[in-house]
């Protein structure tokens, strides 16, 4: 609906990895580095971390963009609360290998043998890539690992990417994940985007949709949407692309941080709505402090009320001229 309305020519802040969205903030482009240094060794395991919503599928997206297909043999899992055997299993079905009830595991590592050969001599490499790698047991790493020790002609017959949120980092760094962590070539954790990156990245996201400046974003709006998102670039696309679609139904030109925070106020009520959780209001008042707060709370929610108000009786306006409009 917003795109419409700002004439954009698609939606911005999808929440869906888009590699042609792909912002090169330091630390993505950090990232980027140590993955192309990573398959330039041609072996091993590669290692990205970061919190949720910081970007490390569009970053490996990038990378495929990047990747010429013709090299590659690429499979990928994003479901990892699975039991070894059934990653094996689901490594293998990625990987093109039939797979039938009850066929033992020694027949499945002589098919991905098999299959590797293969992809030598047409000229491509294997890349698996783990999502959610957290999730997964040590005993399932350790499947992971044993995969990388197959060779043919000499060479590792597969590279591993695995991507996983920060409480990975510990699991690698224990003693019982050692042999594992011995085969880590590259590693590098995504942190969150500053303030002026922040900025950039709304801008260059708006660009990408023909933005010609309307609607306008005020300096402090910019500001405010850091300030509420932490510079995690999914909570930065969920509270922009709910600011738009306010400022669409209310027929804004301008997005001022009185925008904004009115906007993550009404997203934190709302469960969270992938922002960080709104703090609970204290029990223990202190007095003049406490009633101030109370106050600009009041004042805050009459201010919501007002706002969901006009953009209900908006939406009730479009249902109808759309209505009419089609007999």
């Amino acid at each position: 609906m917003y795109e419409k309305f700002y004439q954009f020519t698609g939606i911005p802040f999808l929440l869906t990895p888009d590699s042609r969205f792909f912002f090169g903030s330091s630390g993505h482009s950090r990232a980027i580095a140590h993955l192309v240094y990573g398959l330039a060794q041609e072996e091993g395991f590669i290692v990205i971390t970061g919190e949720v919503g910081a970007g490390k599928t569009t970053l490996v997206e990038q990378l495929w963009s990047q990747l010429d297909r013709h090299s590659y043999f690429i499979a990928r899992i994003v479901t990892t609360q699975v039991s070894p055997d059934d990653l094996l299993r689901l490594a293998m079905a990625n990987f093109g290998i039939g797979d039938t009830p009850g066929l033992d595991k020694a027949t499945l590592l002589r098919r991905f043998e098999f299959m590797v050969q293969e992809q030598r001599r047409a000229g491509r490499r294997c890349l698996l890539v783990v999502d959610e790698v957290q999730n997964l047991p040590l005993a399932a790493l350790e499947e992971l690992r044993m995969l990388s020790n197959i060779t043919v002609d000499g060479k590792a017959s597969l590279q591993t990417i695995l991507l996983g949120q920060p409480q990975f980092r510990p699991i690698l760094a224990s003693h019982d994940a050692e042999q594992l962590r011995q085969r880590v070539l590259a590693s590098y954790h995504l942190g969150p985007l500053t303030e002026a990156e922040t900025r950039g990245y709304i801008e260059h996201r708006l660009k990408m949709v023909q933005w010609s400046g309307d609607p306008h974003w005020n300096d402090d709006a910019f500001l405010a949407v850091h300030r509420h998102t932490d510079g995690i670039p999914r909570r930065i696309n969920t509270l922009c692309s709910r600011v738009l679609l306010y400022g669409a139904l209310e027929e804004a030109h301008e997005i001022s941080a009185a925008t904004v925070d009115m906007t993550a106020s009404e997203l934190n009520q709302d469960l969270g709505a992938g922002l960080a959780p709104a703090p609970r209001p204290s029990l223990v008042c202190e007095s003049e402090r406490d009633q101030d707060g109370i106050l600009r709370r009041i004042e805050m929610l009459e201010a919501n009320a007002s706002r969901q108000d006009r953009v209900f009786r908006r939406l009730l306006n479009l249902l109808e001229a759309t209505r009419e409009a089609r007999g």
